[in-house]
C-alpha cells in the first residue's frame, strides 16, 4: 500500500498571536503510475457490437502487483490490451504517468498466454535482444549484455545460445518474461501467462515470478481467472463482474504467498472472492 506522507498545507512560518489556529496537515499519496478512469470497451462481431467492459476504474502504483480477476468473458484481457494501447476506449481514459495512452509503446510490454511466442529461428539470446534492436533502444553489444543480464535473472543464462524448440514450455515463458523485462517497461502486462502450463510448472513459474519481482521490483498488471493465483501473485486484486466487466470490488492480498494456500485465512478470502464474483446481481 502507498505510504502516507504528511505535509504542511500552509507556509512553514510559525503561527503567532492568541487567535492563531494551527492548520491541519494534509495527507497526500504518490501519484498513481497507471490510471484507468471509467473505461468502457467494445468490439464488433458480424451480428452486433459487444460491450466488453463498462466504466471500469482503478489505479496502479509503482512496484505494485495488481491483478485483474474475473470469469471468462468479463473483458479482463480486452482491458489489458487497451492498457497496452491496442484498443481505444469508447468511454473513459487510460493514463500512464499522467499522460493519456493512445497507442502501443515500449513503456508497456505484454507477455501473452501462449508460450510459443518466440521466433524459432532465433536463439534465446537473440529473442531477448530483438525488441531492443528493433526499437533502437540499444546498439547490438549493449543489447546482448542486457539480454544476458535478464536471462540470468530468470535462471536461463546457460541456455542463451540454444533455440526455443530445445526448451520446455515453462522455460519458453521465462524467456518471454526476460525479453519483456529487458525493455525495462514502466508496466509489465501479463495476460494469463501460466494458464497453458501444467499445475507443477505453473506453481514453479509463480514462485519464480515473485522471486524476480522481489529482486527487481517492477510494476506488474496480471490477468487471471484463477482465484488462488490472484491471491498468490497479487498485492491488490480487482474483481470484475461477469460480462460486461464492471468493477465489483478490490481486495488487498499482500499478506498471502505460496505458503499461505492451505491456511484458513487464505481459504476464507478465496471463498469471499468467489461469492463476490458470482453472486447474483440484485436490483436496488
Amino acid at each position: 500500500m502507498a505510504e502516507l506522507v504528511l505535509r504542511n498545507a500552509v507556509s512553514a512560518a510559525p503561527l503567532r498571536g492568541p487567535g492563531a489556529v494551527a492548520q491541519p496537515l494534509r495527507a497526500t499519496v504518490p501519484q498513481p503510475l497507471l490510471q484507468v478512469d471509467g473505461v468502457s470497451l467494445e468490439y464488433r462481431t458480424p451480428e452486433r457490437v459487444v460491450r466488453a467492459t463498462h466504466r471500469v476504474g482503478f489505479d496502479v502504483h509503482a512496484a505494485e502487483r495488481y491483478v485483474l480477476l474475473g470469469p471468462s468473458g468479463c473483458g479482463k484481457s480486452t482491458l489489458l490490451k487497451a492498457i497496452a494501447g491496442f484498443i481505444p476506449p469508447v468511454e473513459g481514459e487510460i493514463r500512464l504517468d499522467g499522460r493519456r495512452v493512445t497507442a502501443p509503446g515500449p513503456d508497456r510490454i505484454v507477455v501473452f498466454q501462449e508460450f510459443d511466442q518466440l521466433p524459432p529461428w532465433k536463439t534465446v539470446r537473440e529473442n531477448v535482444m530483438f525488441p531492443l534492436l528493433a526499437s533502437r533502444t540499444l546498439p547490438r553489444k549493449e543489447a546482448s549484455e542486457r539480454a544476458l543480464h535478464y536471462l540470468d535473472k530468470v535462471g536461463l543464462s546457460k541456455f542463451a545460445d540454444v533455440h526455443p524448440h530445445q526448451l520446455s514450455g515453462g522455460m519458453k515463458q521465462r524467456v518471454a518474461i526476460a525479453r519483456a523485462l529487458a525493455m525495462q517497461p514502466r508496466v509489465l502486462l501479463m495476460d494469463e501467462p501460466f494458464a497453458a502450463l501444467d499445475a507443477l510448472t505453473r506453481r514453479k513459474m509463480q514462485e519464480e515470478l515473485l522471486a524476480l519481482w522481489d529482486e527487481v521490483r517492477f510494476t506488474l498488471l496480471f490477468v487471471t481467472h484463477s482465484i488462488e493465483e490472484a491471491l498468490v501473485v497479487g498485492s491488490r486484486i480487482a474483481l470484475l463482474s461477469p460480462h460486461p466487466g464492471r468493477m465489483r470490488a478490490e481486495i488487498n492480498s499482500h499478506a498471502f504467498d505460496l505458503h499461505s494456500t492451505g491456511g484458513a485465512e487464505f481459504q476464507a478470502t478465496a471463498q469471499r472472492i468467489h461469492h463476490l464474483l458470482f453472486e447474483e446481481e440484485t436490483s436496488v
